[in-house]
Order: structure tokens, then sequence, then C-alpha cells
């Protein structure tokens, strides 16, 4: 998909709809406003554009801010308004392979503004436990990720019994993708447990105030098909406890995934992309 195509179903996942609704009692049609859906699901191969879509979107939602707001910076305004899972996410992540002593790989996060912010907010909720939790309901309850103080790196080792454990290991690119969807499911699971608080001064943080869409990009493409709809599964159920005005947008390339999200959700709107459409 070109860029102008692009901006176009970006501009169109956030605007409300116009549809024409017959009155009987007058017998003609009127102009009815529908609201965006609480969910919006994408089916679309790859190469058709989903991530650059994503991207596509947190640019619009920052610069309908920034229209709002005056100058101020984009990262932060997008952070606020949207939450979003996708390629460039889990390239947030890298290996330190300890290539002099060999004995000591970690994954470590980039330092920028944004995973900054995420950081400290995880730390300050104490969600290593449930990262972890989350990993291993995918993986391996063996394999356990050990955060270092400042959450900025993280360490992994298989756990052996007797409170025994391997040294440090490095998963694989798979068990990677897990951990990295872990941490953004923990932030997800708090920013929705904490946006269902209705009274803003209750909260236990006021990060999420402003915060109107989570935007999902495949977080299943290193998933075998069981897991694949155990995190469909859990993600639905995530999302429909959710009581404020939050909405949703998951692009997927999987039929598998997209179906079972298909079959959980009730107020959805569904679209399929297809390639060499522009």
């Amino acid at each position: 998909m070109g860029n102008t195509t692009l901006k176009y179903i970006a501009q169109q996942l956030s605007t409300p709809k116009t549809v024409k609704k017959t009155v009987p009692e007058k017998t003609k049609e009127v102009d009815e406003k529908k609201p965006v859906p609480k969910v919006q699901l994408i089916y679309a191969f790859n190469g058709t554009g989903k991530t650059r879509l994503s991207r596509e979107f947190k640019q619009l939602i920052a610069s309908e801010t920034n229209g709002e707001d005056g100058e101020a910076d984009q990262s932060e305004l997008s952070r606020n308004k949207i939450l979003y899972y996708n390629a460039f996410t889990e390239d947030l992540f890298y290996w330190d392979n300890d290539l002099t002593g060999d004995t000591a790989p970690k994954l470590k996060i980039q330092p920028n503004s944004y995973t900054d912010w995420l950081l400290t907010l995880l730390k300050d909720l104490g969600q290593d436990g449930n990262i972890v939790k989350y990993f291993q309901r995918y993986t391996n309850d063996k394999l356990t990720p050990h955060f270092s103080e400042d959450f900025a790196e993280v360490s992994f080792s298989l756990e052996r019994g007797d409170n025994e454990r391997s040294g440090s290991i490095k998963i694989s690119k798979g068990e990677e993708s897990n951990f990295i969807w872990s941490v953004f499911y923990a932030l997800l699971d708090q920013a929705i447990a904490i946006r269902n608080v209705a009274e803003p001064e209750s909260r236990e943080t006021r990060q999420f105030d402003q915060l109107e869409y989570v935007f999902i990009d495949d977080p299943v493409s290193s998933l075998d098909d069981n897991h694949l709809i155990e995190v469909a599964v859990n993600l639905a159920g995530l999302i429909k406890s959710s009581e404020s005005k939050l909405k949703f947008i998951i692009t997927t390339h999987s039929p598998l995934f997209y179906n079972v999200l298909f079959n959980e959700f009730s107020n959805k709107a569904c679209y399929m992309s297809h390639p060499g459409r522009s």
C-alpha cells in the first residue's frame, strides 16, 4: 500500500462513520453517526503495510493532539494517546552477547524517551513478576527472566529445582519475541485495569488518563497454533474487560489468530487488505 492509502486508512480507523438509517414512522432515510467501534480487526497479507499502517496511525493521533496542544514533543503526545505494539517495538530490544567472557548474555533495551517511560512505569507498578508469568505461559515454566534493578537489561536462566539454576543463557528468537510481547501485555493489562477506575483521582497512576487507542500488529509470528489460540483468547478477554472508552485496533496476517478474535468479539468492525491493492 502506498503512503496516501495508508494515511487514508489511518484516518478512517479513527473517524466515526455516517450511515443511512430508515425511520419507520417517517418512511425516509436519515443520517446516523456511528462511533468508532471498540475493536477493529484487520486481516492483511504479509507485505501489505501493516507495520507502516501502525506508524501512520500513531503519527496521525500525535498530529491531531499537537493541533490541540500547540507545540509539544510528538513522541510524548503519541505515547499519551496511543499504546502500540509492532515490529519496531521488538527492535527496541537487543543482545549483549558478552563476547569477551561468553558467559553472561543479556537482553538490553534501547534507551529513548519511550523505553525510559515504559521501564519506569513497569518498575513503579511492580510488573516484573507478571511479565515472568506471561512469558512462561507461552514458553517454558523453567525458563526465567531476571530483571536488573533499573529494568534496563534482562538475563535468562533455566530453573533446575532445589533453588538451583543454570547460568545466563541466550534464548531463541521466538522466545525473545514472546518475552517482548509479555512486556507489552503486562503494560496493557495495567492500562486497562487503571482506566477502569472511573475517578481519575483514585487511579494508581495518572499516566493513562489521556489514552485513547491501542494498536497491536501481529504479536503471534513466533507462536505455534496452540499458543497462538491462547494468546488470542487471553487478549480478547483482556480487551473485553475494558470498561472505559479505549479503542483497540488489531492487525494480523494469521487466519487462525484473526478467526479466533473474530469469534470472541461482538462489537467489532472487520477489514481485509489484499496484496496488490492500493
